[in-house]
């Protein structure tokens, strides 16, 4: 069988006006609908569920949920890192490489100005502030950005935790976890479902979840208190950290700056045993 979005087109014709709405909406938001239940797209193009079941059938599906993992079978065709770069490599200007991958990270930190808000980046603040343990959950493209958040909020505040899914066992932690702690999850395409495992499984625990993630569409929105879109595409086949770095250095910025006594205090803690064991290169002297 070909693909969900295809096959929608080729058999638009046979669609009742009901029916075709609802494909004019997957169509269009074929990312998001992927994750959505049946009950939520029915809510989002104002239908029944009944309409829904009878568009999937008519189009050769057994019901929607067949319908759904083909979608999501080609939602992870397309991100996959071969595929990215070949639609790349039609689009970039190779002579100009370097003046294009700085332009490209220019705009997507213009776009993170104008969808992300500083009541919404200082939410996440307070709650990092305000939380007994704070855990940075992330596996290989997002792990520049968990390491990055774990080692400057560790030293701001001393109780912050990488937590890398793929490797660790990480139901040992969980089962200790409640709502008094925090768990920063950064999560791209393809999304890793070890992830989505620990994330769900602390939510059970009642701990709060801020997201890092590529799109609404993303499947650990669902689990998710706060979310943080930050845009991950590059010019190659990789999923690009760059904006997620800028917003997780804003939060180190004004983690420190809004505890700066306490900030200060630690450093110097940490400055003193940093000397005491001669932690850093100093220049021979001569006489």
């Amino acid at each position: 069988m070909t693909d969900p979005l295809t096959t929608i087109k080729e058999n638009l014709s046979k669609l009742t006006n009901a029916q075709r709405i609802i494909a004019d909406y997957i169509l269009k938001n074929s990312s998001e609908v992927a994750f959505l239940t049946i009950n939520q797209l029915a809510q989002r193009v104002n239908t029944s569920t009944t309409t829904i079941m009878r568009l999937t059938s008519n189009i050769g599906y057994t019901g929607y949920s067949e319908f759904q993992k083909g979608l999501q079978q080609l939602l992870r065709a397309q991100t996959a890192p071969q595929n990215r770069l070949e639609v790349n490599l039609e689009n970039v200007n190779k002579d100009d490489l370097w003046g294009n991958t700085i332009n490209h990270h220019l705009s997507h930190i213009q776009k993170l100005m104008e969808q992300l808000t500083k009541p919404q980046l200082d939410e996440v603040v307070h709650k990092i502030i305000s939380s007994r343990q704070v855990f940075c959950i992330s596996v290989r493209s997002g792990l520049p950005v968990g390491q990055y958040l774990t080692h400057s909020l560790n030293r701001t505040l001393g109780n912050c935790n990488l937590v890398m899914a793929d490797t660790s066992d990480w139901v040992d932690d969980i089962i200790n976890m409640d709502s008094e702690d925090l768990i920063i999850a950064t999560s791209f395409p393809r999304y890793a479902k070890r992830i989505i495992d620990f994330v769900k499984a602390a939510k059970e625990q009642g701990v709060q979840i801020v997201a890092i993630t590529d799109s609404y569409s993303s499947p650990i929105i669902e689990y998710a208190d706060t979310v943080l879109i930050c845009d991950s595409i590059s010019l190659a086949f990789h999923n690009s950290p760059i904006g997620a770095m800028v917003v997780a250095d804003y939060i180190i910025n004004a983690t420190a700056i809004g505890q700066s006594e306490k900030t200060k205090k630690r450093l110097d803690k940490v400055n003193n045993v940093l000397t005491n064991m001669n932690y850093h290169f100093k220049e021979i002297e001569t006489e």
